[in-house]
């Protein structure tokens, strides 16, 4: 078998290659092949002798390439999975595969992506205005994605820039640098929601922001300050430049590119840089997050965890620096007459951030508390052909009450222009139009990016809810502890019990069975939808659960078959009887179907059933012991408890 050839159910699931999802995996799949192979340790292997350097279950099992190649499925599949449910928790994978991939050790990482998460669910709801980033930035990571795959006007900017002439090189570098400048955008939110929580505690209708108390920071040295050895680094990328912190640095890479159209000097942005979080009054009395953003992640990644440093990785970070109100206020002045929309050939990656980073304004969850009485859309419909965006955002059916009365009042306004404009965000800057029928959305991207060869078409329409089922657990976790979950669930084949070689022992796991593990660990709540139980901190009046009964253990041992049959079959695997050792080799196990039609995307509940019934009893105990096993690491690490409806 060829391994750049997997064969896999994903093979099945591209139907409109114009389409979000399938311009992603069109993307993922066609232009990427071959991602982070290494000829040099391939050539070093030996088949015939069983010399492999790849991972799967274990170490040297497959060949090095074979593993890079599954690593790419997995990235794959984990967009496909996100783009179907659109959750935080799939968001997860996508982020840890990301990271897996190109950055190194998620456990290095993971604080810094996953507290934005937590302290939005925790502390945005003290706010008047607020709504998710954590989903919200993996969105904007797929919408990239499928952009650059059905836009070829941009794939010619984007290697003009970079000076590719190979489409396949350009692809995995595009794929790498969008992810880091996508993914990570918006980390810097834990320092702009305590400004915004003490904003809104002094807020009186009709007060100007001017008139309250705010917060600014101060000392911030500790992540602005710039190591020697990447001194180094950047004074070889910079001609002998020497920057001692990251405020000095951006500003210059800020003014070589951007400062003569835009009529800046580098000392003139170095000033706004430093100013930025320790003067907010000087800024709207608005605290920008995308400054937090780029600073925090250029500190983790080459102060902290010493990663290599390329020109690259400070085309992503400034494409994070200026994707908010530092590009919006302080460089274009964008609402004034004579702004110039920003181009393509400006800085690619800013340029498809801030495009994204506008257009993806549904399926977010809002915090805030006026957020949740304005009408969002629930999904959007693309069509990317024809080197354009065609955006169709749908609302919720069930608010047709609420948007027909809007578009009546808004009817009679235009007739009379009396009192004010009625309003019903988001919809109504999207349902009213100018003159030209450009809506007040559309109007402004195109006056942030300019969209003269990249024609973009904003329109609405409605849906049932998009995502029905796919989130109606009522099981509730901080989800913050997905990776420990996984961790001990990996840890019990092997007996292991301190927490350090469970760490350990699942580092040493390929993505895939990485991967495997925290989908179990995910899937958890579903099964307790199914057998009538859940789990929460809160103190309930229900029944507490110590133990499973013996229908409730089939009823997860199916579930969970399933979901393991499901995932591998994903991944390439089918029925057969290898010898253990040559299993992960030839990605056959015999607790496979049998038979599977492989032209078949889904396996059945009824499919998952009888083959579940023809396992012996240690197979079966493999997909329900972790789940029993569940039930003492939820109170170990969540302080959680498992409770039946009746």
């Amino acid at each position: 078998m060829g391994y750049t050839m997997l064969r896999n159910s994903a093979d099945r699931m591209i139907v409109d290659r114009f389409s979000l999802k399938g311009a992603v995996l069109t993307f993922v799949r066609e232009n990427c092949e071959g991602l982070r192979f290494d000829k040099e340790k391939a050539a070093g292997e030996d088949a015939e002798k069983g010399v492999f350097f790849g991972t799967s279950l274990k170490e040297n099992e497959i060949p090095y390439n074979m593993q890079m190649d599954l690593d790419r499925l997995c990235l794959e599949n984990a967009l496909a999975r996100f783009l179907d449910s659109g959750s935080k928790e799939d968001a997860f994978d996508v982020y840890f595969c990301y990271l897996e991939m190109f950055v190194g050790d998620y456990e290095k990482t993971r604080r810094m992506i996953e507290l934005l998460s937590e302290f939005e669910a925790n502390g945005s709801s003290l706010l008047m205005k607020h709504r998710d980033h954590y989903s919200h930035s993996v969105y904007v990571f797929a919408l990239g994605l499928a952009i650059y795959q059905s836009n070829e006007i941009y794939r010619r900017e984007y290697c003009l820039h970079y000076g590719f002439e190979d489409s396949h090189e350009a692809a995995c570098h595009y794929l790498e640098f969008w992810g880091l400048a996508s993914l990570f955008h918006d980390i810097g939110y834990p320092f702009e929601l305590p400004f915004e929580q003490v904003e809104s505690y002094f807020e009186v209708a009709g007060d100007k922001r001017a008139e309250r108390p705010f917060v600014s920071y101060s000392r911030l040295a500790p992540i602005t300050f710039i190591g020697e050895k990447v001194k180094e680094s950047l004074a070889a990328i910079y001609g002998g430049r020497v920057f001692d912190d990251t405020n000095e640095l951006f500003a210059y890479i800020l003014a070589q590119k951007l400062g003569n159209t835009y009529s800046f000097t580098e000392e003139k942005m170095h000033s706004v840089l430093k100013k930025k979080p320790i003067h907010p009054e000087e800024f709207g009395h608005f605290m920008d997050h995308a400054y937090f953003s780029a600073t925090v992640l250029f500190h983790k990644l080459f102060d902290e965890m010493k990663c290599e440093l390329k020109a690259e990785h400070l085309d992503a970070l400034t494409a994070i620096l200026i994707h908010n109100s530092l590009y919006k206020f302080d460089i274009a002045h964008y609402k004034e007459a004579n702004n110039i929309p920003f181009k393509i050939h400006f800085h690619p990656l800013a340029y498809m951030l801030m495009l994204c980073d506008e257009l993806q304004c549904w399926d977010r969850t809002a915090y805030g508390r006026n957020s949740r009485k304005e009408l969002h859309p629930l999904g959007c419909r693309f069509d990317f052909s024809g080197n354009s965006i065609d955006a169709e955002y749908l609302f919720d059916k069930k608010e047709i009450a609420k948007i027909r009365n809007f578009e009546e009042a808004y009817g009679n306004w235009v007739v009379d222009r009396q009192g004010r404009e009625p309003q019903l965000k988001a919809y109504s800057r999207m349902y009213i139009k100018n003159e030209d029928g450009i809506s007040g959305f559309q109007e402004d991207i195109e006056r942030i990016v300019d969209l003269t060869d990249i024609r973009l078409s904003v329109q609405t329409d409605l849906t049932e809810n998009i995502h029905h089922g796919s989130r109606s657990c009522l099981s509730q976790s901080n989800f913050i502890n997905l990776y420990h979950f996984a961790a001990a669930l990996n840890g019990r084949w092997s007996a292991v019990t301190d927490e350090k070689e469970l760490l350990d022992s699942f580092r040493r796991l390929s993505l895939e069975y990485k991967l495997s593990n925290i989908n179990q660990a995910k899937a958890f709540a579903v099964y307790m939808n199914e057998i009538g139980c859940f789990y929460t901190d809160k103190d309930v009046d229900f029944e507490m659960v110590e133990k499973f009964s013996s229908d409730e253990l089939l009823a997860i041992g199916v579930l969970e078959h399933k979901r393991w049959l499901q995932e591998h079959w994903n991944m390439g695997w089918e029925y057969g009887n290898p010898d253990k050792k040559e299993r992960e080799l030839l990605r056959q196990h015999k607790d496979m179907i049998p038979g599977l039609d492989p032209n078949q995307p889904e396996i059945t509940p009824e499919q998952a059933r009888i083959n579940y019934e023809r396992l012996d009893k240690a197979e079966q105990d493999k997909d329900t012991a972790p789940m029993e096993c569940m039930l003492t690491l939820l109170r170990m690490y969540d302080g959680l408890r498992i409770y039946r409806l009746k």
